[in-house]
């Protein structure tokens, strides 16, 4: 039987720095894939990918595992400690990496909504059916909606406000329990600071994501 979790106990860390690109010069196609740069990663650091070619790693928040001194490193994959399958993904041209610091929390959050990820359906019917068929086409956009507790004081909100202002990118990191999953990813952040509420209720505030590249899971 599955884990059932409930939606209490989750940690929320936002980006509060982000370190220099290091360059990458190879993804290899191979299980598992292995990242050639130059870099000083550790074994458990989080990376941002910016990546020509190799598309499915593009824009992705991942945990580097299996460092070899300063030549190469893996992106780990859900199970933990091996390295992702990049057999079947495209070939890698260009890119970089950056250590992301999750080093600010949001504590105000009191309801989350996520959504996208749906294929588009690509019309596949010929004249000589009588039923229709599809294929799969891009997937859509992953979002994520926030409401918080309102507090233009709080360091999370005014980190997302910083962002939402400069249209810029950040990346966010959800741990789900004490030792719980994490699930991992980066997007650009729409944040007013504007209050809302009903007479003598709570007030609260909204934000939402829009994410770029899909999701990175880990089971702790």
């Amino acid at each position: 039987m599955s884990t059932i979790r409930k939606m209490s106990n989750v940690a929320v860390a936002v980006q509060s720095a982000l370190g220099a690109a290091k360059t990458i010069t190879a993804i290899s196609k191979a299980a598992p894939g292995v990242v050639t740069a130059t870099h000083d990663f550790s074994n458990g650091d989080f990376v941002v990918l910016s990546v020509q070619g190799m598309w499915q790693v593009n824009d992705r928040v991942f945990r580097v595992c299996n460092v070899s001194t300063t030549v190469s490193f893996q992106l780990e994959d859900i199970s933990g400690g091996t390295g992702i399958d990049t057999s079947a993904f495209d070939t890698f041209s260009s890119g970089t990496a950056k250590k992301i610091t999750f080093g600010t929390s949001i504590t105000t959050m009191a309801d989350v909504q996520m959504s996208g990820g749906e294929f588009d359906k690509l019309d596949t019917t010929v004249i000589h059916s009588n039923v229709k068929t599809n294929i799969p086409g891009t997937a859509n956009p992953f979002a994520i909606d926030f409401e918080h507790l309102w507090d233009v004081t709080d360091t999370g909100q005014a980190a997302m406000k910083v962002a939402s202002d400069a249209q810029s990118k950040l990346a966010f990191k959800f741990t789900f329990g004490v030792g719980g999953t994490i699930m991992v990813f980066n997007g650009y952040v729409g944040h007013s600071a504007l209050p809302t509420a009903s007479a003598l209720q709570v007030i609260k505030t909204k934000s939402s994501i829009s994410a770029e590249g899909a999701p990175s899971y880990y089971s702790s």
